[in-house]
């Protein structure tokens, strides 16, 4: 680049983006890079307070901001994704379909832990809807060297084995059978108010309720509703009630009792601390294949084993809170993203929903 006074700087082209900002009226480029500077251009630019402009020399070795940009724009974005084109030195990423935003951390950090450079995105396992803005990157110079581009490209490669920093999963349709346990609902002493709430949750996804059992407080009985419904062809099933420590609430043995490979019971969120995740694994010819308690590395990284069901047991909270930790992990689980157990333990800081008034999630710190 070279530094001129705008006065002279008629049919010189500019290496930047010129903003101007309106207050309350209007922010964005006055003049875009590569605009050829004509002498109408002087006062306005004046205007805006560029009494020196950059104009643009190119050098063998060194990047422009655009072109840095675009650079981090391949190694954050994935599939389902779009890129707008380079403003102001920076691209804005947005999705495709709805679904859930993962982020490799790691390979996150190594970006912006490298001066002169940055990647900002939602928080990852965020359920997203098509259009909604993703991420945005951009380097912080207007520009830089192209040997340092080029080694923050080898190291994230190195990192996510050339995989995408950013990854969004579609939502999946998901075929549901709900378990209503509780001697309270099944001899019709009170009616069901736990089902109607789940409905509409699932009524946010591609979900299709294809059964619905009550049972009493017999764990055997539970049991057997389960396993008709994973027979029915349920992808996922939802055990409401039973689920604390008391005498007669049996819900987590009976989900124990399918084979299915409990990865949590018990979860360091509030509301939700007795929340149970279970997989179960059918082979083809529909024989459970579990051992009731999950290995810590029992669940693959990065995708589940074809035919693996869902299992979930439900606590109370879930019927009257506004939002759980059945929130947090149900668009995980729309989006066939496995749980890990350690990752149900990190939700610990950011895990206490503190029941405002006018409920704003997700735009706010529950689960982040």
């Amino acid at each position: 680049m070279k530094l001129i006074r705008t006065e002279d700087a008629v049919g010189h082209v500019l290496c930047h983006d010129i903003t101007q900002i309106i207050p309350g009226t209007f922010k964005g480029a006055a003049f875009k890079k590569g605009h050829v500077v004509t002498k109408e251009d002087i006062p306005v630019l004046l205007s805006i307070g560029k009494e020196n402009l950059y104009v643009w020399e190119k050098t063998e070795g060194i990047l422009h901001e655009d072109e840095a940009a675009q650079i981090l724009c391949d190694l954050a974005i994935g599939e389902h994704m779009s890129a707008s084109a380079p403003s102001e030195g920076k691209i804005e990423l947005k999705a495709e379909c709805a679904g859930l935003l993962k982020v490799r951390s790691d390979a996150m950090l190594a970006v912006n832990s490298t001066p002169q450079m940055m990647i900002a995105s939602r928080h990852g396992n965020t359920p997203v809807r098509s259009g909604d803005k993703l991420a945005g990157t951009r380097i912080i110079p207007l520009v830089i060297e192209k040997e340092k581009m080029e080694e923050v490209q080898k190291r994230v490669a190195g990192m996510t084995g050339g995989k995408s920093i950013l990854e969004l999963k579609p939502f999946c349709h998901k075929k549901v059978g709900i378990v209503t346990t509780g001697s309270e609902v099944y001899k019709g002493r009170i009616e069901d108010s736990f089902t109607p709430v789940l409905i509409r949750k699932l009524a946010e996804y591609d979900a299709e309720v294809i059964g619905h059992e009550v049972t009493d407080d017999d764990d055997r009985m539970t049991t057997g509703a389960i396993l008709r419904l994973l027979d029915q062809g349920a992808d996922v099933v939802l055990c409401t009630g039973g689920m604390s420590v008391d005498p007669d609430d049996r819900t987590p043995l009976a989900i124990r009792n399918t084979g299915a490979e409990i990865v949590t019971y018990g979860a360091p969120v509030l509301p939700g601390a007795m929340f149970l995740l279970a997989y179960l694994n059918r082979d083809k010819s529909g024989t459970d294949a579990g051992s009731g308690q999950a290995p810590q590395d029992s669940v693959p990284q990065d995708a589940l084993p074809e035919g693996t069901r869902v299992i979930c047991g439900l606590p109370g909270c879930v019927m009257y809170a506004k939002r759980t930790i059945f929130d947090l992990l149900l668009p995980r689980i729309m989006a066939d993203d496995p749980i890990r157990r350690e990752e149900i333990a990190a939700l610990g800081e950011g895990g206490l929903c503190l029941g405002c008034g006018e409920c704003t999630y997700p735009n706010c710190g529950f689960g982040k």
